[in-house]
């Protein structure tokens, strides 16, 4: 079963990704996915049309949402699979935790303004489809459409990381709280592309001796942006925990993302597909 084209992490523009769940789900498909999970930063309102768009396209589904959490003093994040849609408790968490973007994005476009940006969360706006997600991601479309910066990695490297002018730190929901909305909701929590942290190895070691101990299975082993090293690491990283390993693209975008929808290596063998734990939820 490691042997399946399975793309369980990208976004559409429910969230900061570019097209809809309808041109994610023909992507896809066009691209040989065999299952597929549209994960939206802390939102679930594209699920029904993800689910129907697979359905159509002849891909099978899982629910999925991508849930921003802080440990350690970083935001992290938690890929939910396969959880019941209309669980009340998953809805009001989600909701809280979209919460704070308004208030934060205001102050990112103060930043801004400050070296010379002016009208930032203006332009941002342009480019987001629900206003509660507003995010870095759609500040630096509108920094690199204004000739600001050449490409989004640029503007991220300059305007957007921690120390730079547009950085706003933000509180999340907390990793338990996360892990307990997607369990609550008969789903799997997964830890999102591990590597991208900037964490010790004493602080990795309690990111996921706390994610288990909360009640999370899985964790992303190959993603886009880990490296074939880091497969590996990630993968034994998997068995000493004994979680799941999954496997999608966070592909965002057809002009941005670094890899494409169902284009990564296949999980090696030896590691337990996360698909394995939900084979009853996928539809």
């Amino acid at each position: 079963m490691s042997i399946l084209n399975a793309d369980l992490h990208c976004h559409s523009f429910v969230s900061d990704g570019t097209v809809s769940p309808e041109q994610l789900a023909a992507r896809a498909a066009a691209n040989g996915v065999e299952l597929w999970a549209l994960t939206d930063h802390d939102e679930i309102g594209g699920q029904r049309r993800a689910a129907q768009a697979a359905q159509a396209n002849g891909i099978k589904y899982l629910t999925g949402t991508e849930i921003s959490v802080t440990f350690a003093g970083q935001t992290v994040h938690i890929v939910g699979l396969g959880f019941d849609a209309d669980d009340p408790e998953m809805l009001q968490g989600l909701m809280d935790t979209r919460g704070g973007r308004g208030a934060r994005a205001m102050e990112m476009s103060d930043g801004l303004a400050k070296v010379g940006i002016r009208d930032a969360y203006q332009g941002a706006l342009r480019y987001v489809g629900n206003p509660e997600l507003i995010s870095r991601t759609h500040f630096a479309r509108h920094l690199v459409e204004s000739g600001v910066c050449k490409d989004t990695n640029e503007v991220f490297r300059r305007f957007l990381t921690e120390g730079k002018p547009g950085f706003v730190a933000h509180r999340w929901a907390s990793l338990k709280d996360a892990v307990q909305w997607i369990t609550a909701a008969h789903g799997v929590a997964v830890i999102a592309h591990p590597a991208r942290y900037k964490f010790t190895a004493n602080e990795e070691f309690a990111l996921f001796s706390e994610f288990k101990a909360h009640g999370g299975q899985g964790v992303e082993v190959v993603t886009g942006s880990h490296t074939a090293a880091e497969y590996v690491k990630y993968g034994e990283t998997a068995r000493e925990f004994g979680l799941a390993a999954s496997r999608g693209s966070d592909f965002h975008s057809p002009d941005e993302s670094h890899t494409d929808l169902g284009q990564l290596p296949y999980l090696s063998g030896g590691l337990r597909p996360v698909w394995d734990l939900l084979a009853d939820r996928i539809r």
